[in-house]
């Protein structure tokens, strides 16, 4: 029989514990992040209804601009990413 003393089995819970967090922080994230790109909070659709409802026509370069600034991978917050660095 393996026995323990107190304070080594209060480490290897805690060891334990803190694996345990880091493998579901990772699995979350990695479910949320599949999440939001299968389905991403705002599609092209809803910027026109949007704008239509503001009472705007809006053009096919209006839409891809609203777009590509929610986009994190989009032309303008590439360009501030290198700025802030």
């Amino acid at each position: 029989m393996i026995s323990f003393k107190i304070w080594q089995f209060i480490i290897i819970i805690l060891v334990l514990i803190i694996i345990t967090a880091v493998v579901a922080f990772v699995i979350a994230r990695k479910l949320f992040q599949k999440q939001l790109k299968d389905n991403p909070p705002m599609s092209e659709a809803a910027v026109r209804a949007m704008m239509t409802q503001m009472g705007r026509t809006p053009s096919e370069k209006q839409v891809r601009a609203v777009m590509r600034s929610m986009n994190p991978d989009g032309d303008n917050n590439t360009k501030d990413k290198k700025k802030k660095k």
